[in-house]
Order: structure tokens, then C-alpha cells, then sequence
């Protein structure tokens, strides 16, 4: 296919539709979408998707299924604004718009050979559980894994029985806490930079990869800096406010770099003396 055929069909929106859709928690939705002719999105984890509902508008939403599930993938969508609220009302069988997908995901050719330390907050999980389900596809292919989440409160967790299998798993390390506990928790409280502390790892083979809340970053970082990894590598995912998709509109801008051309995932060493990264 000709090269500028295959920019251009960038720029358009194709048709999916919803095959499932859960309930995750009072705000967010999983869907698990097809591309129209059963065409496969060929995404890499850490890649995002410009969702689009006819006559309401489109929205960046990251991509949370492995690309080792071909014929579907999946959005973890949470309600804050016009259109993430009209895609919770969306019911199996109905069409949305889909462009992408783009942006620099995390290396995954880089990752392999290498232990990783995964910390996830709240709805960071999303896009960590596409690298998550790709290692563990490729657990091979990968040293050491340990997954450490934190979220506000038990009622607050995302993909409950994924984490249950993750904790059951002898080949992973995983840890979750929560900020506030509810009578029945048995887990820890407090948080996530708690349990960093307790992990024994080699820094020079680990990677760390972090995506939460940009309050989380700058605590994180410190912490895994404690540890000894080094900058580079240590991987962040950025959440901008994202139009285009394609570096044209220019409200996802941090400085010189573009979050949906340049990211959303970064490695600290490039951005830790950008001031409006964090």
C-alpha cells in the first residue's frame, strides 16, 4: 500500500462495534470493541484510540487489552464529560467510531530480558493491563515481574478477577494496597509508594513502569530513584487532554514534545527537566 494512503487513513474514523460491556465500578466501563470487517487495530501496549460516538464527539481513550488478543481489544472508559458519559449508555451491538491507534507505547523490545516493576494507580491500571496481559502471554520472553496497585478504596479496584489471577500466579509478584479500608479489607492500607520499599529487585536489569495520577509521579519516582534504577529506565505514561491524536491541534504540548506523538509514554530521563511534565 501506497505510503500516503496509509498516513492519510489515519485521519479516518473507522467503524466498530461493541461486542460486551461490564460495569467495573459506579464511573467505569469496560467494552471490548471489533473494527468493522474484523480487521485487527495492530496496537502495541501503551498505544491510545480517538473514540468518536455520531453527532456527540470523540475522545482519547488508552487501549487495555494485549495485542495478542487479535480480533478484539478493549477501552476502559471512565464518566467525566459529554462523551465518556454517552458511551456508558451504549449497549452491545451498537457503533462507535474508532481512529488510531497512536502515540509511542512502552518498548517492548527493550523490556525483554529484563525484570519489570509495574506500579499502577487507580485508573492507571487500565493502560498498564496491556503490558501486563502481554507479558504474562510472553512470560517467557521476560525475567522477574512484580505489579504493585494502589487505588482510593477496595470499591474503587478495576478488573477484579484479572487481579486475583495475577496474585494466584507463582511467576509474579503482586501487591495492592488501598488509602481508605472498608470493614472487610484484609489487605494492606496505605499508600502505593508503601510498597516499594519491600521489593527486592536487581536495578541495574529492571525496568520500572508507572501510570497513575500525576500527583502519584513525583513520589514514585523518588522512591524507584531510592532503589537505584536508573532514569532511563524508568517509563511514564502521560494523560493530556488530546484532540487530534496526530500532533496537529497542539493541546497535549509539554514544551517541546507532543504527549500523543512523542508518548504518552516517556522514559524519566528525557522529561525530568521538563517542569510541565509533572
Amino acid at each position: 500500500m501506497d505510503k500516503m494512503v496509509i498516513k492519510e487513513s489515519r485521519y479516518i474514523s473507522k467503524k466498530a462495534k461493541i461486542l460486551r460491556s461490564v460495569r467495573m465500578t459506579s464511573n467505569e466501563m469496560l467494552f471490548e470493541i471489533t473494527l468493522e470487517g474484523g480487521e485487527s487495530l495492530d496496537h502495541e501496549p501503551g498505544q491510545f484510540v480517538m473514540a468518536s460516538i455520531y453527532g456527540v464527539g470523540e475522545v482519547p481513550v488508552s487501549i487495555c487489552s494485549s495485542p495478542t488478543a487479535r480480533n478484539s481489544f478493549d477501552l476502559c472508559v471512565r464518566a467525566v464529560g459529554k462523551v465518556t458519559h454517552a458511551l456508558h449508555k451504549l449497549e452491545p451491538g451498537d457503533m462507535i467510531g474508532i481512529r488510531g491507534p497512536y502515540g509511542k507505547g512502552f518498548p517492548i523490545r527493550i523490556l525483554e530480558g529484563n525484570d519489570l516493576l509495574i506500579v499502577a494507580g487507580g485508573l492507571g491500571v487500565a493502560p498498564l493491563r496491556s503490558l501486563i496481559n502481554y507479558v504474562l502471554d510472553n512470560r517467557r520472553d521476560f525475567g522477574k515481574v512484580h505489579i504493585l496497585l494502589g487505588c482510593k478504596s477496595p470499591k474503587d479496584m478495576l478488573f477484579i478477577n484479572e487481579l486475583d489471577s495475577w496474585n494466584e500466579r507463582m511467576d509474579v509478584h503482586y501487591e495492592c494496597t488501598v488509602d481508605r479500608a472498608e470493614p472487610d479489607w484484609a489487605g494492606n492500607v496505605g499508600v502505593i509508594t508503601t510498597l516499594i520499599p519491600g521489593v527486592d529487585l536487581e536495578p541495574e536489569r529492571t525496568f520500572a513502569v508507572v501510570v497513575g495520577p500525576p500527583v502519584m509521579y513525583k513520589f514514585v519516582i523518588k522512591e524507584l530513584l531510592g532503589k537505584n534504577i536508573p532514569e532511563r529506565q524508568i517509563l511514564v505514561s502521560f494523560e493530556r487532554h488530546m484532540k487530534c491524536g496526530m500532533g496537529k491541534c497542539g493541546r497535549c504540548q509539554i514544551q517541546s514534545v507532543y504527549c500523543c506523538q512523542d508518548g504518552p509514554v516517556f522514559n524519566y530521563e528525557q522529561i525530568k527537566h521538563m517542569s510541565e511534565a509533572f
